[in-house]
């Protein structure tokens, strides 16, 4: 923490005192151009590398340097910061600190700040209107070591009888406040490696225009850019098909992911999705509100996406502790805070949904809990097959009627519902009937919809360092992943989870007996001639038009969006296509597929009760299934149990073979309630159950044209009509 001389200064910056009395001060770069003039500021714990940090980032840029310790407060109180410290105590000196900040200015200079500016509001504010805040999140037993080394054993603020440790975590909420970028510096990390990533973080922050995303029906080059917050809000691209970042996702290195272990679900999450997220479209600390809002007491586990052991090597990540109690409640409890923090004003926005089961409640949960200014600009309109749900389904999607939000029952499948969908969005007359007529625009909440799919990641690389934490695996060491498969999102999102760095060996998916994705994978031919959906006991993979497939195709493809297109064309056309060889010998590389039917499924449920003593439901019974047969036992694999028991509570009684099996959907709940040892009941879907009538619902024919007519009565119903 040198002091920066007058002498040192004049090559790159001009120093001047505004008043000969006062200690504010002036420095201003002659490389002003570099981010327009404004000031890069470093922040950080005490013992984060600020000061060292900050003078290789200024030299690699041929930027001057501040030091606020040396060259703001030494100079302003002529003496060392820590004998002011010790003449005026903590509650003064962070009071006077601040106001010598306050004096600062400054332009076009790297700012390595103090461990405590960040203490005092008025302060921050100032700094952070010139510059770009850029926070060091540094691990604590990182600094715990260094302070040990600098032989200090206690910092500005700390109380007596408060432990250093909760001293640095209870600030860590203010750096949390002010950041603009985040640098997570892994396990380990030298000051030159932290210096490495400030840079790539700057650049990254610098080039919004060129973090974009494409269609994966992309045949050929586009001046349009599209961010972020522009596909959240289309959903479906104007091509017909899906978005993906046009340059992939960011890799991260061991020594993250071995931090990231011991952190708590949101706070993984934070990290992962500020990666992914440019702090153009969502602000890091917006970003850090909406996923502690997501994550919180709505999940009944603390631990949000908890993973157990199941037997020998299998393990079981319980994705059902949402208010809804099926994986989907992980995506859709962050996604419509996406949704409506990316909203453009004036426009009424009308969600719609085709679901196989778990999507629709989910949808309208997560809808539900937004701001009544957001919910009065957005509609959710869900549409689900009426005889492919549970009843247990149905009742919790029906439970919502009011506002603009509703469910209507389809007389046909879920494929049906989603073609409809999918074609709504792609009649330009529709879309602009309804933007004319009543200044609504059409969206969507299903796993097409790149927020959706987004924080799905996150569950996948939660469950690797969970059994990192647990000493399951030491991290580098290989597991797989069996994944109940129908639409292929949840399957994607683990595709991308490896592709950031989990060592993921395999994702096996695993089908009921409409096993069109098992075929697939296993043959490379996607084939609908003549095959009809048969309902089953796992309904919400009753699917046989497989959305996601295409994102799984582009990324097999390095990017061929010409190939995605000739194929998805011939499948709407000839109701097949076959992948080109190269691409079905690259695709089992990374995925393998089974499936099994319906008496296997309920085998496996009584065959692992009977073991353990505990219950799953039939699409993680699929998985159970299809792991047995195909997974070697040679590393751990996870099972991702998708929907708690309870939603599926005939299926799982006669798995049980519980006799007499009532009619009310209460009561099946409480007997398979006495029959488990785990996992518990599930309060939100039991008092969802219990609140439940048998309310009447809208069901519809299968007519595209009746859904349509469906959509336009609901806009009318929900938003004023534009004059």
């Amino acid at each position: 923490m040198g002091f920066l001389n007058v002498s040192k200064l004049t090559l790159t910056a001009v120093r001047f005192y505004l008043h000969p009395l006062s200690a504010s001060r002036s420095w201003l770069s002659t490389k002003a151009s570099w981010m327009g003039g404004r000031n890069l500021l470093l922040m950080g714990l005490p013992g984060a590398g600020k000061t060292t940090v900050g003078r290789i980032v200024a030299q690699r840029l041929g930027l001057p340097v501040i030091d606020v310790d040396d060259d703001v407060l030494e100079a302003t109180w002529k003496m060392p910061v820590s004998e002011k410290l010790a003449a005026v105590g903590g509650e003064r000196f962070l009071e006077e600190e601040g106001q010598a900040l306050c004096n600062l200015t400054a332009s076009g200079c790297v700012v390595s700040l103090t461990g405590s500016n960040p203490l005092h509001s008025a302060a921050m504010q100032h700094v952070k209107e010139s510059g770009l805040v850029v926070y060091l999140d540094a691990d604590i037993e990182d600094i715990m070591q260094r302070l040990s080394r600098m032989k200090v054993n206690r910092i500005v603020g700390q109380k007596v009888g408060v432990p250093m440790r909760d001293n640095l975590q209870y600030r860590k909420q203010f750096y949390e406040r002010w950041l603009d970028v985040r640098v997570f510096c892994g396990r380990g990390d030298t000051v030159e490696d932290v210096a490495e990533k400030v840079l790539k973080a700057v650049a990254r922050y610098q080039t919004h225009a060129s973090e974009t995303y494409v269609s994966t029906r992309n045949a050929e080059p586009s001046n349009q850019k599209t961010h972020f917050s522009d596909v959240v809000i289309e959903g479906l691209a104007t091509d017909g098909g899906l978005y993906v970042p046009e340059h992939g996702f960011p890799e991260i290195a061991a020594s993250e992911w071995l931090r990231l272990a011991d952190m708590s679900y949101p706070e993984r999450a934070v990290v992962l999705l500020e990666k992914c997220v440019h702090p153009s479209d969502v602000s890091p600390s917006d970003l850090r509100k909406m996923i502690f809002k997501a994550y919180g007491s709505n999940f009944a586990s603390e631990v949000v996406a908890p993973v157990k052991h199941l037997v020998h090597q299998q393990y079981v990540q319980e994705l059902f502790h949402g208010p809804t109690a099926s994986f989907k409640d992980l995506a859709l409890q962050l996604m419509p805070q996406l949704f409506a923090y990316c909203l453009p004003p004036m426009c009424n926005y009308l969600i719609l949904v085709a679901t196989s089961g778990d999507t629709g409640s989910a949808v309208l949960s997560g809808f539900s809990r937004l701001g009544a200014a957001d919910r009065r600009r957005t509609g959710v309109l869900v549409f689900f097959p009426e005889e492919g749900v549970s009843e247990i389904q149905k009742l919790q999607m029906t439970s919502y009627s009011e506002g603009n939000a509703r469910a209507v029952g389809v007389l046909s499948d879920f494929d049906f519902c989603q073609r409809a969908m999918k074609r709504m969005f792609g009649e330009s007359g529709l879309s602009g009937h309804l933007a004319v007529e009543y200044g609504t625009v059409l969206s969507t909440a299903n796993s097409i919809n790149w927020a959706r799919l987004l924080p799905q990641v996150v569950y996948h690389s939660s469950a690797y360092l969970d059994l990192c934490k647990d000493g399951v695996v030491t991290f580098g060491d290989p597991v797989d992943v069996c994944i109940p498969t129908g639409n292929f999102g949840n399957a994607m999102s683990a595709v991308y989870a490896k592709k950031m760095g989990i060592p993921i060996r395999k994702v096996i998916c695993a089908s009921n007996h409409n096993r069109i994705v098992s075929d697939f994978i296993n043959t490379g031919e996607y084939d609908l001639r003549g095959r009809l959906l048969t309902p089953s006991r796992s309904p919400a993979i009753d699917i046989l038009k497989s959305s996601n497939l295409e994102r799984f195709i582009y990324h097999l493809s390095d990017g061929d969006g010409r190939l995605v297109r000739e194929l998805f064309a011939r499948l709407d056309t000839k109701q097949h296509f076959r992948l080109p060889d190269p691409l079905l010998g690259r695709m089992q590389e990374e995925v393998m597929a089974g499936w099994c039917s319906e008496d296997e499924c309920l085998a496996a449920i009584q065959s692992v009760h009977r073991r353990t003593g505990y219950v799953m439901d039939t699409h993680t019974a699929v998985a159970k299934a299809v792991a047995d047969r195909l997974q070697d036992g040679s590393c751990p694999v996870v099972l991702c149990s998708t929907a708690h028991y309870g939603k599926f509570a005939p299926a799982v009684l006669k798995a049980l073979q519980i006799p007499d099996i009532p009619e009310d959907p209460v009561e099946q709940l409480k007997k398979l309630r006495s029959a488990a040892s785990g996992p518990e009941a599930h309060r939100d879907m039991m008092t969802c159950m219990k609140e439940s009538s048998r309310r009447r619902h809208t069901v519809c024919q299968a007519e595209y044209g009746v859904l349509v007519e469906v959509v336009e009565g609901m806009i009318r119903e929900s938003f004023l009509k534009v004059l």
